[in-house]
């Protein structure tokens, strides 16, 4: 099996339920074809860098996952016939060092929920907040 993540922007005319549906819609793609899902980022509505189909935002969502090749065929296949989603990108990790840095991003994705501070980065900001009011 080999690493993979895959982004893509849906569009923001759609309710809450139907951005849900399309995105289990996805998850269930890739399970159904041999993938294991290792992680999920939802990134929520977002601004796009530039229009896209009379569209000035999108809503993005990350998936992390292990497959086989022909699972990104048929995957890209699901992007390019739905007119919901505006855009998706796969990216494939091949070399070992590639690999460690998919596996910190999962990590990452499963610690940072919704744009939460990670762990380290919020002790660090609490620490230096212990700091400046000792100073004070």
């Amino acid at each position: 099996m080999r690493f993979y993540e895959t982004m893509f922007v849906i569009k923001p005319t759609l309710t809450q339920e139907e951005i849900t549906q399309k995105i289990d819609f996805y998850k269930s793609a890739i399970l159904n074809n041999g993938g294991q899902i290792s992680a999920t980022l939802d990134m929520g509505m977002r601004n796009l860098a530039y229009e896209i189909k009379k569209n000035k935002r999108g809503y993005y969502f990350v998936i992390y996952f292990k497959a086989e090749p022909k699972l990104v065929l048929e995957l890209e296949r699901l992007y390019r016939i739905n007119e919901d989603v505006l855009r998706f990108i796969v990216i494939k990790y091949e070399s070992k060092k590639e690999q460690k840095a998919w596996e910190v991003l999962v990590d990452r994705a499963i610690h940072n929920k919704k744009g939460a501070p990670l762990k380290e980065v919020s002790e660090k900001e609490e620490s230096k907040k212990e700091d400046k009011a000792e100073e004070a």
